[in-house]
């Protein structure tokens, strides 16, 4: 199931208007070939239900929604500026418009990460501490930012931003290499740790010199990287003491001097490693005060479940946010990073988000926006699927079903809205169903639910 997309044609949905009192929407996506189909429908006065029951309580309220978007890696901006002109705005308006599915986050890569055509950081001049050579890149001025004002401007939402670094300069790194896993230099409170958090000043500096703020920023991606990643994987690695340091003694004091209101998100790595990473840095209360929330990544979510991860994490630090900042399918596989129109990896996002939704996560963050038909581009060949796939030699791009199973959460939970109690009448084991319970700042309730 794809939807095939091209400079005149593209699926579209009509904005979400809410039914008269009584009365449900509903929109259903399924692997037979529906894709977001509305239909109307009227509640039944009688409680009598032969089957399943699902009942909503309003009067139990959870976590608040951040909300749900995905990532403008290098990648993905070559793949959607690789489309002409009017086939670029129906991939844009399918993410961020009303007649799309209204995505409200983006997360940017600060400098090069895997998904670029090049290793490249901000500063390559060695020993300049004062950051005087700090320049964007052209990925940045050319393709990046133009992009977001674009998404911007179709957007009814205001949109979320928010960044994560892969690497630092190579005179900064221990292995004085942007390639390739290294530590910082020297110990929090030195020139080096000075310096890069400064990095994170100067970039969020030149960015709001073209009119483009950030929400957050995080402290790394990966810290743990060397997990997963191939050798040449642009990284720095952190223990979870090393984070916390950097935040107190470097990081947490310039973002808080500086004139951004950017908050700061930690970890920005697998769920493995909660709660012990959030124990380090957010026991230490100088740590805890800089920091706003955690980023989590999907990859070993099927090590360790979520009760003991992402629940424990909350019930230990209930005023930091959780967020999903990154997932995706086809990574790590033997047959094919990009599969068209797979029904299963959009069946996985879904059950990834009702899961973590449920969970006390607030919310839910794709990987790259747009990908080619190989999965790239990807300088360390770390190829993966992505919901839209480019085939600029033809200039159409492919919706898949990770799209839309996306999309029955970001078009209709707005920022702002909190998940509520949801009571089954019965453990139905064949039924394999999963579901959320979603109250809106609006007033209307959203249940999603994924029959698998």
């Amino acid at each position: 199931m794809v939807c095939v997309c091209n400079a005149t044609y593209c699926d579209t949905l009509d904005p979400v208007v809410l039914p008269a009192l009584g009365t449900y929407v509903k929109y259903e996506s399924s692997k037979a070939g529906k894709r977001l189909e509305r239909s109307e429908g009227s509640f039944q006065r009688s409680l009598h239900a032969p089957g399943l029951l699902l009942t909503l309580n309003v009067s139990t309220m959870y976590q608040h929604v951040k909300g749900f978007g995905g990532s403008l890696s290098d990648a993905a901006a070559l793949n959607i500026l690789g489309l002409s002109r009017p086939a670029q705005d129906n991939l844009l308006r399918s993410y961020f418009s009303e007649s799309g599915i209204e995505y409200n986050l983006i997360r940017l890569p600060m400098a090069c990460s895997d998904f670029s055509v090049r290793p490249y950081s901000y500063d390559d001049v060695p020993h300049d501490y004062e950051l005087k050579h700090f320049r964007l890149a052209e990925e940045d001025l050319k393709m990046k930012i133009p992009l977001l004002h674009r998404a911007s401007a179709m957007s009814r939402r205001p949109l979320s931003l928010y960044a994560s670094p892969w690497t630092s300069p190579a005179w900064m790194k221990s292995n004085e290499d942007v390639r390739g896993k290294g530590t910082l230099k020297g110990q929090a409170g030195d020139k080096y740790h000075k310096t890069w958090a400064n990095y994170f000043i100067k970039f969020l500096d030149e960015y709001a010199k073209h009119n483009v703020t950030f929400w957050a920023v995080t402290a790394q991606n990966e810290p743990l990287a060397a997990l997963l990643t191939a050798p040449q994987f642009p990284t720095i690695a952190f223990t979870a003491a090393q984070q916390r340091d950097f935040v107190v003694h470097d990081l947490g004091p310039a973002l808080a001097r500086s004139p951004h209101h950017t908050r700061l998100i930690i970890l920005d790595d697998q769920r493995i490693h909660l709660p012990h990473w959030a124990k380090v840095v957010l026991g230490n209360a100088t740590a805890a005060h800089y920091v706003a929330g955690i980023g989590v990544h999907w990859y070993l979510d099927g090590i360790v479940p979520a009760s003991c991860s992402l629940e424990a994490t909350h019930k230990l630090f209930p005023d930091h946010f959780l967020l999903y900042t990154e997932a995706c399918s086809g990574f790590i596989t033997l047959r094919f990073s990009v599969s068209l129109g797979c029904w299963e990896r959009g069946d996985r996002y879904s059950h990834s988000i009702l899961t973590v939704l449920n969970h006390f996560v607030a919310g839910w963050t794709d990987w790259n926006l747009a990908l080619d038909l190989e999965g790239g581009p990807n300088w360390v060949k770390n190829y993966v699927d992505s919901p839209v796939i480019v085939d600029s030699s033809k200039d159409v791009f492919y919706k898949q079903p990770m799209f839309y199973h996306l999309g029955h959460f970001s078009k209709f939970i707005p920022e702002g809205s909190r998940r509520v109690g949801l009571h089954s009448s019965r453990r139905c084991l064949i039924c394999q169903l999963e579901h959320v319970a979603i109250l809106r700042p609006d007033g209307a309730l959203v249940l999603v639910v994924l029959n698998r």
